[in-house]
């Protein structure tokens, strides 16, 4: 059987949408097909943000599947689908709730910050959650003097707690390709981009070289060296006057910077740097989620109630 023809997917989509009153939310990561026809393209926070303000009965969530868990405990009155189910998150999976309460049980007075790329059985274990967007935000508001476990994401971790100078501890999790990001991936982009401004994921493992050539007095790069999560780098691009940019994040955000200024050049730092869970939705997924209302996600009313605190908590922070 010949494939379904874009045009032909991309119309049924639209129809479908219209017909059944939804909004497509997709993150920066996904496909330029699916951000091409989404209501909201964002980062983690303003996803979760957008959902609880939009008057769709129906939420598809185009991104992997603790996103669409994020959104249904937000959104308890609303319908929320992702169009694949085994779309999940190499981070996310470095971490379950039984390691949350196992580190409580050593701290009992303490506080826990889950990243946003947690499953809904951590989140309900946190006291708050975070996006790479507001987590220094989230920390600095924390009471002084308390135990704090940062999790999962090492590399956020320590770009977290070397800003705010606060001595916390830190999971041992990854995304497995953010952390492929290293020092010399760095290295060897600034050599060959001499003049490029660099926007840098908190998430990558070349971080903390990042901090360093930002921060470092008489380096070539100081000015040019921003660490910023997705929807900061949107904010950078269309500021900046630089013209040409490399990216240190997962490849699909290129193209959303390119199509918002298309008079800049983006380079991503490693072509490699690809998510294969946030490609797992494509149009005859997602035509196929509209159309016969699948996979339908949610969380069990107890888990909600107690994610919903960490996650409310989120929204109003930063």
């Amino acid at each position: 059987m010949a494939p379904a023809d874009p045009h032909d997917l991309i119309a049924e989509i639209r129809a479908l949408k219209a017909e059944r009153h939804a909004a497509i939310l997709a993150h920066n990561y996904q496909r330029p097909e699916i951000q091409d026809l989404a209501d909201v393209l964002a980062d983690s926070l303003q996803m979760a943000r957008r959902a609880t303000e939009l008057d769709a009965p129906l939420l598809v969530i185009c991104g992997v599947h603790f996103m669409a868990e994020t959104a249904a405990i937000a959104n308890p009155g609303k319908r929320v689908l992702i169009p694949d189910p085994d779309a999940g998150c190499s981070l996310a999976a470095t971490i379950q709730a039984a390691d949350v309460r196992a580190w409580r049980t050593e701290h009992p007075d303490g506080l826990v910050v889950a990243y946003v790329n947690t499953s809904a059985d951590v989140k309900a274990e946190a006291d708050y959650c975070c996006t790479s967007g507001n987590a220094v935000a989230v920390v600095t508001a924390l009471p002084p003097g308390v135990p704090v476990l940062f999790l999962p994401d090492f590399f956020l971790g320590q770009y977290v707690k070397r800003v705010t100078g606060r001595d916390i501890d830190l999971w041992l999790g990854e995304c497995h390709v953010h952390a492929a990001l290293t020092r010399e991936t760095l290295e060897q982009r600034r050599t060959q981009f001499p003049d490029a401004e660099f926007l840098v994921h908190p998430e990558c493992g070349c971080v903390t070289s990042a901090m360093y050539y930002a921060e470092a007095e008489g380096d070539v790069a100081a000015g040019r060296m921003g660490i910023v999560s997705t929807e900061q780098m949107m904010r950078r691009a269309r500021s900046s006057n630089a013209r040409q940019f490399v990216v240190a994040t997962e490849t699909g955000v290129l193209h959303r910077l390119r199509r918002e200024n298309p008079g800049k050049e983006f380079i991503a730092a490693a072509e490699s740097a690809e998510c294969r869970y946030m490609k797992m939705i494509t149009l005859e997924n997602l035509r196929d989620s509209l159309r016969d209302l699948k996979y339908e996600v949610s969380v069990p009313p107890e888990t909600a109630a107690r994610a919903r605190r960490a996650v409310e908590r989120m929204l109003t922070i930063g």
